[in-house]
C-alpha cells in the first residue's frame, strides 16, 4: 500500500487530560461495533497527572456521562450555589431538591479524574504514546500524518481522523479572542463555620470569588478561585497567609465565618479564546483545544467534556469521516454559542463598577427568584447544556 492510503490508528488524540481520555474511553467501549483503532498520545504519564492538585467542578450532566468510565471516590458532591454581589442588593440560591437531582455537581481534584478515567482506557485497546510530544500535522485528502518526538527518537503515525484536545496548532485560527484585564488567584482555604456542600459565587468590582466545597461534607476545605486585576494579584501573591487571609475575608464576607488557613496559592492570567471552526478537514479541535473560558459559573471542562462525548458519537455511526466531523460541527454550533456567550457576558457585566448597572444586576438576580422557569432554564444549561 502506498503512504497516502496506509494508515496506522483510525483515530489519533492528541491530550490524555480529562477529555482525551474521556473520548478514548467512550470511542473503545463502542468498538465492539464501530472496531476503530485508536492512539493516544501525551507528553506525560498517567502516573505524572494522578498527582496534580487543583480541582475541578463537574457539572452532573458530565458526572452522568463519565459514570460509564469511572467517577472518582472522592468527588463532593455541590447541592447548593449561592450567587450574591458584594456591596449591592441581590442574590439567587440554586438548590438540587428544585431539579429532583442528588447533586448539582461535583468537586474533583483533577488527579483523582485522571487516574479514574486512565484505568478504564489502559483496559482497553487504545494504543498509548506517553511521553510523547506530538509535533505539528500534515493533512491531505485522505487522512494526516503526525510527527511524533520522546526519549526513543521520532517517528510519525498516520490517522484518518486527528483529534486535538490540548492545544498548540490553532493559535492563528481563534475567533473569540478577549483579554478580560483579569487574573485568578486559585488554593485551598479552611473556614471557621463551613457550610457542607454549599458553592458560592461572589461577584465584586474587581471579578468573582468562587469557593467550592471540597474534601467532603466534614470537612471545612474549599477550593478557592478569586478573580482580581493583575496588578491586585501580584500584590496578594506578596502577603503572608494571615494577611491574605484578611483581605479574602474583607472581599467575601462573613458568611461562614473566618478564613482560617490557605495552601496551594498560585495565580494565572484569564482571557477568552476560541476557534471559528471545530474541524478542518480531517483535524478536530476539542477541550481546552477547542476553547478556554473565563472561570466564572465553572464551564470549561464541562464544554469540553460535551465536545468529546458529541464526537464519540458521531464517530461511532459514521466511522472516522468527514461526514462524521461535519456533523459533529453542527451538533456542537448551539451548545459553544450558548456557553461561551453567558460566561463572557457574565463575566465582563458584574465587573462593571456602575451603580445603575449594579442595581440592574440586583433586580436580576432577585427576579430569578420569581421566575422559576427561566431559573430552571439557566440552571439547566449549566448543568447539562444543549447536548442535541
Amino acid at each position: 500500500m502506498s503512504e497516502a492510503t496506509h494508515f496506522d490508528f483510525d483515530i489519533a488524540i492528541v491530550g490524555a487530560g480529562p477529555v482525551g481520555l474521556a473520548l478514548a474511553g467512550w470511542l473503545m467501549r463502542r468498538s465492539a461495533t464501530s472496531r476503530l483503532s485508536v492512539a493516544l498520545i501525551d507528553a506525560r504519564t498517567p502516573e505524572a497527572a494522578s498527582t496534580d492538585p487543583r480541582s475541578l467542578a463537574l457539572s452532573h450532566g458530565s458526572r452522568m456521562m463519565l459514570e460509564p468510565l469511572g467517577f472518582p471516590a472522592d468527588a463532593t458532591p455541590i447541592r447548593h450555589i449561592h450567587v450574591s454581589q458584594r456591596g449591592h442588593f441581590g442574590r439567587t440560591l440554586i438548590d438540587h431538591d428544585e431539579h429532583e437531582l442528588p447533586a448539582l455537581g461535583y468537586v474533583v481534584r483533577y488527579g483523582s479524574l485522571v487516574s479514574a478515567l486512565a484505568k478504564a482506557v489502559r483496559e482497553t485497546d487504545v494504543h498509548w504514546f506517553t511521553e510523547t510530544n506530538a509535533l505539528v500535522p500534515i493533512q491531505d485528502h485522505d487522512g494526516v500524518t503526525l510527527p511524533l518526538q520522546s526519549a526513543s527518537g521520532e517517528r510519525t503515525i498516520r490517522a484518518r481522523v486527528l483529534v486535538n484536545a490540548e492545544g498548540g496548532f490553532y493559535e492563528d485560527t481563534r475567533e473569540h479572542a478577549r483579554d478580560y484585564g483579569q487574573t485568578a488567584i486559585v488554593g485551598t482555604v479552611s473556614v471557621s463555620a463551613p457550610r457542607p456542600n454549599v458553592a458560592w459565587e461572589r461577584f465584586t468590582r474587581e471579578g468573582p470569588i468562587a469557593l467550592l466545597p471540597s474534601g467532603g461534607a466534614r470537612h471545612a476545605d474549599y477550593s478557592l478561585v478569586w478573580c482580581c486585576t493583575p496588578e491586585e494579584a501580584t500584590r496578594r501573591a506578596q502577603l503572608s497567609d494571615e494577611a491574605f487571609l484578611a483581605e479574602l475575608g474583607v472581599a467575601f464576607g462573613e458568611r461562614m465565618g473566618r478564613f482560617t488557613h490557605v495552601k496551594g496559592r498560585a495565580a494565572f492570567p484569564l482571557g477568552l479564546n476560541a476557534l471559528h471552526a471545530l474541524v478542518d478537514r480531517r483535524t478536530v479541535a476539542i477541550g481546552n483545544a477547542a476553547q478556554t473560558l473565563h472561570p466564572v459559573a465553572g464551564q470549561g471542562l464541562n464544554l469540553g467534556l460535551r465536545d468529546a462525548h458529541a464526537l464519540c458519537d458521531a464517530l461511532s455511526v459514521h466511522g472516522p469521516s468527514t461526514l462524521a466531523l461535519a456533523q459533529f460541527s453542527q451538533r456542537r454550533a448551539l451548545d459553544r454559542r450558548l456557553t461561551i456567550g453567558a460566561t463572557d457576558t457574565l463575566a465582563r457585566i458584574f465587573t462593571v463598577d456602575f451603580p445603575p448597572l449594579a442595581a440592574l444586576r440586583g433586580l436580576a438576580l432577585t427576579a430569578l427568584e420569581f421566575l422559576p422557569p427561566v431559573k430552571t432554564a439557566l440552571a439547566r444549561q449549566m448543568m447539562f447544556g444543549q447536548r442535541r
